[in-house]
């Protein structure tokens, strides 16, 4: 059986490729993320325990620059806290972006593929017709020659 070349294969070549590098993007501003929300979790989790020494120690603590350097401590650790946070909606917001790109990439391969696959049908029936109209007409000589 003959082979049919698909016209738009290097296309599709292109759009799977495309579709990967958005994988890769994807995979990549997703590990980003994460990372950034476990800095975040690890950072919370450092303030409430320093925040619980301070609150055992307060009593021992004499002098108020003492108290002073623990507040602007903490005062600088909320500000970190929350500079953390907006950096998290920024990641998330590329995220989200990426993905978007990978759903758009992957959708313009998927109807390259069906149109492909499509393609692939209509030339197997062209064959599968113009076989049995060879057959057909076979039959129909040898039917003429042995009458």
């Amino acid at each position: 059986m003959a082979v049919k070349t698909f016209e738009l294969e290097q296309v599709l070549i292109y759009r799977r490729e495309m579709e990967k590098l958005r994988k890769q993007e994807f995979a990549v501003a997703k590990q980003v993320l994460e990372q950034a929300n476990e800095e975040l979790k690890r950072e919370e989790e450092l303030v409430e325990l320093l925040s619980a020494e301070y609150r055992r120690c307060q009593q021992d603590i004499g002098c108020i620059d003492d108290m002073r350097l623990y507040l602007d401590f903490f005062s600088r650790k909320r500000e970190e806290i929350k500079q953390y946070g907006e950096r998290i909606e920024e990641l998330d917001l590329v995220m989200n972006e990426k993905r978007s790109d990978l759903m758009e990439a992957s959708k313009d391969k998927k109807v390259l593929e069906s149109l492909k696959e499509k393609k692939a049908v209509e030339f197997r029936q062209v064959i599968a017709t113009k076989e049995r109209n060879f057959l057909d007409e076979l039959s129909i000589q040898k039917k003429d020659k042995a009458t």
